[in-house]
């Protein structure tokens, strides 16, 4: 879990930047793209442990 956290923590800082620095998109994207990554992940989780109760 605090992995997930973690990544989450990356995804929203990266996209900050991102935005917040003109010319720098690509870092919105790599946010973009480790958020999503860390809802897949944090999913894939919570979905075995209900699977397997």
């Amino acid at each position: 879990m605090a992995l997930l956290l973690f990544i989450l923590l990356i995804a929203v800082v990266f996209g900050f930047v991102g935005v917040l620095v003109k010319g720098l998109l690509w870092l919105l994207l790599i946010g973009i793209v480790l958020f999503v990554g860390g809802l897949v992940f944090g999913g894939l989780r919570l979905g075995g442990r209900r699977a397997g109760r």
